[in-house]
């Protein structure tokens, strides 16, 4: 037997072995979509699939970053008698269906819902970093960032500019950026800020074997959006520290985001998030400052929602899950990624099928070829159980919100596909109540009227070449 047969002859059985093993082995530890995509990839391509697999499969966290995330809570706990005592005076008071959705929240994400504060949308992304840097000159204790993307160009330098003056004035300034989404700014504008004395922190970096030291695999990413100033006031929302056009990264087209300014008693929950982050990947426990009630009956209710791997459901997929169950009239919901799962498509079917309009916001020009393509593959289901479906024209629509009836808000990070919901680190708030809805409703009514409406009889009509690119990229949608 000669030496190329015989490679042969063994690259066969072990790609059999493999099929088999992975044929049992697979659908144990995956939901259904999960588990046919990744057989798919390995019947496919054994031996690659098979380390693609050993590589990316798992989305559990690693024995010393859970055992951080426990003692972050645990500490943390420390405080929640000074957190009852601002919740004795802004007790919300919620209609019964509120209420028991609100008790869902607190049981999957362990926050309550809090009153007592104070919202503010903004949209316009200069106006939003000048209001920063306006913050971040006023602060006198600390400064608190954690961003997925950070960089330091024309829009962000006030920022950046703002920061250095805070430091070297005593204020202690923290910031945490992901690895991946802020390379650039960890590698050249990182140095510089702390030689002013701002602390700056990698969060998750890749490592192909990092799943030995801090994390599972190499593309868990921190999602969030958070800047926390003294304790007091916080902002939120899918907004990155970049300029709108995103350098340029779809041939020009501004991202469209909004961001919450808030103030008030749910500030000391965004802040925990941040210390919790911040102590697992630092080690460092910093005291979380609890802010001073505000008692105007008229203040938002707010609950937030932290989610991510270290969390052992999917706790923000199954609150949106059960909202879309629970409405009666009108749901609209702004995403510029849609992967959802099962359970997503059946909710929305059950609600229209209830006699409630849905209605969908999406970019008409997705900035990612895989996750738009895959997005895309599910049009064609979303318009045929009645969804109603808006293509956004003006530029690359990156808002996350649903809203739900007159008085449930969805808010955050989090975009409406399988990564957001089970691998991403995300932050979202739930706000309670007709006037915030309104306040974000008025934004997706712009967001609708600069749109076109996509029919089913029009999609359907799209070239061969685009609904081949758009079955294979869904039928691996679970691993994207």
């Amino acid at each position: 037997m000669t030496l190329k047969l015989f490679l042969i002859l063994l690259h066969n059985i072990v790609s059999f072995v493999i099929r088999i093993f992975m044929l049992v082995s697979v659908p144990r530890w995956h939901p259904p979509a999960t588990a046919m995509a990744w057989l798919l990839v390995i019947f496919i391509w054994p031996v690659p699939g098979f380390l693609f697999y050993i590589l990316l499969s798992s989305r559990k966290l690693p024995q010393k970053r859970t055992q951080r995330h426990e003692n972050s809570i645990a500490k943390l706990m420390e405080e929640n008698d000074a957190i009852e005592r601002i919740r004795e005076y802004t007790m919300p008071q919620l209609p019964e269906k509120l209420e028991k959705f609100a008790r869902l929240g607190q049981s999957l994400a362990d926050m309550p819902v809090m009153g007592g504060n104070k919202i503010k949308p903004i949209t316009n992304t200069y106006k939003l970093f000048e209001n920063i840097a306006r913050d971040i000159d006023r602060a006198k204790d600390h400064v608190h960032l954690l961003y997925f993307i950070m960089n330091e160009d024309k829009a962000t330098a006030c920022i950046i500019q703002a920061l250095e003056r805070a430091a070297r004035r005593g204020v202690s300034c923290r910031i945490l950026a992901d690895s991946i989404g802020s390379k650039t700014f960890l590698k050249k504008t990182a140095p510089r800020l702390r030689k002013a004395g701002v602390k700056v922190v990698e969060a998750l970096p890749p490592s192909l074997f990092r799943r030995f030291k801090a994390n599972a695999r190499f593309d868990l990413r921190n999602h969030r959006k958070i800047m926390v100033i003294d304790g007091i006031k916080a902002y939120t929302g899918s907004h990155n520290l970049i300029e709108p056009t995103y350098r340029r990264k779809a041939k020009g087209l501004p991202w469209c985001d909004i961001t919450l300014s808030v103030e008030g008693p749910v500030v000391t929950q965004i802040q925990r998030v941040f210390v919790e982050d911040w102590y697992v990947e630092t080690g460092e426990f910093l005291q979380n400052t609890i802010p001073q009630p505000k008692l105007d009956p008229r203040d938002v209710l707010i609950q937030t929602v932290p989610s991510g791997p270290c969390y052992p459901t999917e706790n923000y997929q199954r609150l949106v899950a059960a909202a879309l169950h629970q409405a009666q009239r009108r749901i609209v919901i702004t995403t510029p990624y849609l992967i959802p799962d099962e359970a997503l498509l059946e909710a929305m079917e059950v609600a229209v099928l209830g006699g409630t309009q849905v209605q969908l916001v999406v970019p008409e020009k997705p900035d990612q070829f895989l996750a738009g393509n895959a997005s895309k593959a599910y049009y064609e289901q979303i318009l045929d159980i009645g969804v109603e479906l808006y293509l956004y024209k003006e530029g690359i629509l990156h808002a996350k919100t649903m809203t739900i009836d007159d008085d449930l808000t969805f808010f955050g990070t989090s975009n409406f596909d399988i990564r957001s919901f089970e691998l991403n680190f995300e932050i979202n708030l739930i706000l309670y109540g007709r006037n915030p809805l309104l306040d974000i409703r008025h934004i997706q009514e712009a967001y609708i009227d600069s749109s076109r409406k996509l029919t089913l009889d029009e999609w359907k009509k799209r070239p061969l070449y685009e609904e081949t690119i758009q079955n294979v990229t869904k039928l691996f949608s679970p691993l994207l």
